[in-house]
């Protein structure tokens, strides 16, 4: 009995940090109903899309997330859906090159070299979502990675005043994607956080770049 109660402060908090968690993913969910789409043939066309990066590979092998986000994009492309795309991601060492990588294998998927416009400081969602705005001028954009991500992505996009749409790209089953999706909870959270208390912006900005 002695042993219940010392843990009973404990499992307060607990209980107090999971409810917040809870609320904070429904706040960030409820910004993206009726924002976000699977179907090529749905999705209202707008002149550009901003593909989210990840790793072109993981654990030795091609990476399922990405493979899907680039066939997203260049479904878009071939539909007449998206016309102009910023590939958005981590380049911060000459060995890393996420949006350089999304440029090679977007051209070998049909999309022209002169429609990729590549951002090297997309070094989280929100900074990609920002700079879609700050550096290449777009207000009104379509988001494309997977849903979980996608959700994400127009809340913070929203938070700024921006009009985000999702295209789901195609999801990852098994255990690699149940850890996603287990990290997203946090990164909602974190996302939340961000805009209501610590006034979060990107870690880099930059000069214009104008697309046409």
């Amino acid at each position: 009995m002695r042993t219940l109660r010392r843990g009973w402060p404990w499992l307060m908090v607990l209980a107090a940090a999971l409810l917040c968690l809870i609320l904070m993913n429904r706040v960030v969910e409820r910004a993206a109903v009726g924002r976000l789409y699977s179907s090529v043939a749905d999705i209202p066309a707008r002149k550009v899309a901003l593909v989210l990066g990840t790793s072109p590979s993981a654990f030795g092998r091609p990476n399922l997330y990405y493979t899907a986000r680039l066939d997203a994009a260049a479904a878009l492309y071939r539909a007449g859906k998206a016309q102009d795309f910023i590939l958005s991601g981590d380049n911060s060492t000459p060995s890393y090159d996420e949006p350089g990588s999304m440029k090679r294998d977007l051209i070998a998927l049909g999309v022209p070299a002169g429609r990729l416009f590549v951002d090297d400081a997309g070094f989280r969602t929100l900074d990609s979502v920002v700079r879609a705005q700050k550096i290449f001028g777009q207000t009104q954009f379509t988001v494309v990675s997977q849903h979980f991500h996608n959700v994400r992505a127009v809340y913070l996009a929203r938070r700024y005043g921006l009009d985000a749409i999702g295209y789901d790209a195609a999801d990852v089953v098994g255990a690699s994607g149940l850890r996603t999706r287990m990290r997203e909870v946090l990164a909602r959270a974190g996302a939340v956080l961000d805009m209501t208390l610590l006034n979060a912006q990107p870690k880099f900005l930059g000069d214009p770049v104008k697309i046409r």
